[in-house]
C-alpha cells in the first residue's frame, strides 16, 4: 500500500494506473490521469422508434419496405455548440460530443437493420450538415489524437466503420445539395458499393478529404478504404490526399472517388433504376460479391472469414435460391423465372 493512503486509496490509486496504462496514457501525465480518473458517461442512446424507420438527434432511418431499402442520413455538427477544439471542452460535453455521439447512434441504426430489417436490402446513405464544420472536428481529433478520450472516441468511429463493413447490405451513397461528405464522413462513401453525385452547375455539390482519410480510420484488412480502392494504382492515394480544398462532382469523378456523376436531368431517374435493379438481384450473390469485393488487398482473420471468394461461392451455391425448387440455377434454361427470398444474411 503507498504511504498515507487508507485502503480504498490504494485501490482506487491502483485501478487509475492500470486504466491509465490501458488507454495508453502515462502515469506521469497528470492532466490526462485527472480526467481519466472521472472518465465520461455513455448515457442510453436517446431514439424515437416509428413504424417506417427510428430518428436519433444526429441520424435518421427511413425504411421502404415495399421497395425494400432503406434511407439512412447522418447529420454533421451543428456549428461550435458541437465542435469544442480542446480536450478539456470534449470531456465536459462528454457523451454528447458530436463524433462519439453520432457514431454511437449510426452502430444503433446498422445493428436494427442486421437484426430486425432482414428484408431491407439495399441502404442509401446521404449526409446533412455544413463540410466546414465536419473538417473542423476533424482537425481537433487529429491534433489531440495522443489523448486518451480522443483515442477512444476515434477507436469507436473506425469500429463502427468496420461495422459497415461487414454488413451484408448494399449501400449506394448519394451526394446531393447540403450534403456534407467529407472527413470521417467521407469514409462513408468510400465504403459504399456504389456513389452517386449530382452534377449540376447551379448547386454547390462537393465533396472534401482531410487527415482522417490517411489511416486513422482503417478497414479490417489493415488498410485504409482510399488504399483499398487504389491497390492497383497505390501513388495515387498520396495524390489524393495531398488535394488541398473541396472537389465538384466532376473532380471527384476524375479522381476515381465517385462511381456516377448524372446531371440534374437524370438525376431523380438514375437514382431510382439503380434502387429498383439493385433490389431485385439475388441476395446472396449480392452478399457474397459485395464481400469479397469491399476487402481487396492483404489478408487478416477478418477477411479470412468476410472476404474470401471462394468460400462465398461454396455457400451461395448451397442456398435455396440458387437451388432450390425456385432457385436461379434450378431455373436456368427454363421458360419459369427464379423466385427469390429476398431476406439478407
Amino acid at each position: 500500500m503507498a504511504a498515507g493512503l487508507s485502503d480504498s486509496e490504494s485501490s482506487q490509486t491502483n485501478s487509475l494506473l492500470y486504466g491509465a496504462e490501458a488507454a495508453g496514457v502515462s502515469a506521469s501525465d497528470t492532466s490526462q490521469t485527472n480526467s481519466l480518473r472521472y472518465g465520461i458517461r455513455l448515457n442510453p442512446i436517446q431514439v424515437e422508434s416509428r413504424s417506417d424507420g427510428l430518428e436519433y438527434r444526429y441520424v435518421s432511418l427511413k425504411l421502404n419496405h415495399e421497395q425494400r431499402y432503406a434511407d439512412l442520413t447522418v447529420r454533421g455538427p451543428r456549428a461550435k455548440a458541437d465542435s469544442p477544439s480542446t480536450p478539456d471542452e470534449i470531456q465536459k460535453l462528454g457523451d454528447s460530443y458530436w463524433p462519439l455521439q453520432a457514431y454511437r447512434e449510426l452502430d444503433n441504426a446498422l445493428l436494427h437493420l442486421r437484426v430486425n430489417e432482414p428484408k431491407i436490402g439495399l441502404v442509401c446513405v446521404r449526409t446533412e450538415g455544413n463540410i466546414d464544420h465536419v473538417l473542423a472536428v476533424d482537425k481537433t481529433l487529429a491534433a489531440n489524437k495522443d489523448h486518451w478520450l480522443i483515442r477512444e472516441i476515434l477507436l469507436n468511429m473506425a469500429r463502427t466503420l468496420r461495422r459497415f463493413d461487414l454488413t451484408a447490405k448494399s449501400f449506394f451513397a448519394i451526394v446531393q445539395p447540403g450534403s456534407c461528405f467529407a472527413g470521417n464522413l467521407l469514409e462513408l462513401l468510400l465504403a459504399s458499393d456504389r456513389s452517386y453525385m449530382l452534377r449540376d452547375p447551379d448547386e454547390k455539390v462537393e465533396v472534401a478529404l482531410d487527415q482522417l482519410n490517411g489511416g486513422a480510420l482503417p478497414m479490417s484488412n489493415g488498410l485504409t478504404r482510399l488504399q483499398s480502392r487504389f491497390l492497383r494504382d497505390p501513388e495515387k492515394v498520396a495524390e489524393i490526399l495531398a488535394h488541398k480544398g473541396l472537389l465538384d462532382a466532376e473532380a471527384a469523378e476524375e479522381a476515381g472517388l465517385i462511381t456516377f456523376v448524372p446531371d440534374e436531368l437524370d438525376w431523380e431517374d438514375e437514382i431510382r433504376v439503380a434502387i429498383e435493379e439493385r433490389t431485385s438481384l439475388s441476395p446472396d450473390a449480392l452478399t457474397g460479391m459485395e464481400a469479397s469485393l469491399r476487402f481487396a488487398g492483404p489478408e487478416t482473420m477478418d477477411t479470412k472469414i468476410y472476404g474470401r471468394l471462394t468460400a462465398w461461392q461454396n455457400w451461395i451455391f448451397q442456398r435455396p435460391n440458387a437451388v432450390g425448387p425456385q432457385g436461379a440455377l434450378t431455373n436456368y434454361g427454363k421458360p419459369t423465372q427464379a423466385q427469390f427470398d429476398f431476406k439478407r444474411t
